[in-house]
């Protein structure tokens, strides 16, 4: 076994293991335990969009599609995102991938030459860097700060910048902190981007869940578009996670080579769940805003419950989950996760999974019932008060 292993790709050897996961099988093996961890809605994906799948499948839509995507889909796609005035030819701008994830995947090995390095606001979701790095370019993590809310600024990206930068990924709203960036942030950034000749690619699965207003995209901005890929998909607003569709879509040239990579990998998505995902787009609004109205509520029972026990937290714009400051408690974000679940059955996950700018937060997750929130603040103010 020791001869097989070191047979073994050693950037797959050096990539470290997912922090989320770890403790969501800490989790597992507990009883009473009320997760804060899960990034993904509550709610069952609504039934007409269930119904459409059953309907596909009865009438014998088993096969594959075209690489692209299907053509209906794809249209959908392109007049969904004519709402966020971003305007995208369906049959050379668009692609249909496996959940979000592949696509920012497929783009970071479209752009990325051996050594090229990706400039990674951080706290990140966990997919960037191992992306970055089994692309074979180098992750370069730009911290961002509490006092900003976590949002990324052009001082933040020039302090790691070098001559070997080449792509941007950045994600708002933003998983874990729930952070939006304003239009003034969006042009500085842009700006920027188009001096410093920046690729972007832009995670905007949240899209939907921004509570201050409408979402506005990095690739709207003067000189954007030509060099961004918009990453989304059907999890979070549709409640979706487990149909794996998602889409980018950006540039012509970008998006080819993407699909080049996809047609061989992956063919194209589910057929069913790309039937589904057009019953969503196509009818899914008024269920989509229902369940964002209900995040929002527990986006504010959230916040009042931390706060009310003793954490400072900022009240997240975006996405649904909080990031609360726990440096007053002396624990790392790691010893303070762990600690929680063992004495009080509190899932959480320590911000440090995100990256070391997460240090002293921890991420927790209002995709849950309002009951369950309201039990695990009790539990947390139990936990404090004992400390």
């Amino acid at each position: 076994m020791k001869q097989l292993k070191s047979r073994l790709s050693p950037v797959v050897e050096n990539l470290p293991p997912s922090g989320i996961r770890r403790f969501f099988d800490l989790a597992s093996e507990m009883k009473d335990v009320i997760s804060l961890g899960v990034g993904e809605p509550d709610f069952v994906t609504p039934w007409h969009i269930r119904d459409a799948s059953f309907d596909a499948l009865s009438r014998g839509f088993t096969s594959y599609t075209s690489n692209r995507g299907m053509s209906q889909l794809l249209e959908a796609i392109a007049d969904y995102l004519m709402g966020y005035n971003l305007h995208y030819d369906p049959d050379r701008e668009l692609l249909v991938t496996v959940g979000g994830s592949e696509a920012i995947d497929l783009a970071l090995r479209a752009m990325l030459s051996p050594g090229d390095e990706v400039l990674i606001p951080e706290p990140a979701y966990v997919s960037y860097r191992p992306c970055a790095a089994l692309a074979g370019g180098v992750p370069v993590a730009v911290p961002t700060r509490w006092e900003a809310q976590f949002r990324v600024s052009t001082t933040d990206l020039e302090s790691q910048l070098t001559a070997r930068s080449k792509v941007l990924v950045m994600c708002y709203p933003n998983n874990p902190t729930g952070a939006v960036l304003s239009e003034t942030d969006l042009q500085e950034l842009a700006t920027f981007c188009v001096q410093n000749d920046l690729l972007v690619i832009s995670d905007e699965i949240y899209a939907e869940l921004s509570y201050g207003g409408k979402h506005h995209s990095i690739a709207e901005q003067p000189g954007m578009r030509d060099r961004t890929v918009v990453v989304s998909g059907m999890s979070k607003a549709f409640a979706m996670t487990g149909w794996r569709i998602g889409y980018a879509a950006g540039p012509e040239d970008i998006l080819s080579a993407m699909l080049k990579i996809h047609q061989y990998a992956i063919l194209c998505a589910p057929v069913m769940g790309q039937m589904a995902a057009i019953e969503a787009l196509q009818h899914g609004e008024r269920e989509k805003q229902r369940m964002v109205e209900e995040y929002d509520r527990r986006r504010r029972l959230m916040v009042e419950g931390l706060r009310s026990v003793g954490l400072s937290c900022h009240e997240p714009q975006g996405a649904f989950y909080a990031f609360p400051d726990i440096r007053s408690t002396g624990f790392t974000a790691e010893a303070f996760a762990e600690e929680l679940l063992r004495q009080q059955r509190v899932a959480v996950v320590p911000g440090t999974a995100f990256g070391e700018a997460g240090e002293g937060f921890v991420r927790c997750s209002y995709a849950t019932s309002a009951d369950q929130i309201e039990q695990a603040i009790q539990r947390m103010g139990h936990f404090l008060t004992e400390l």
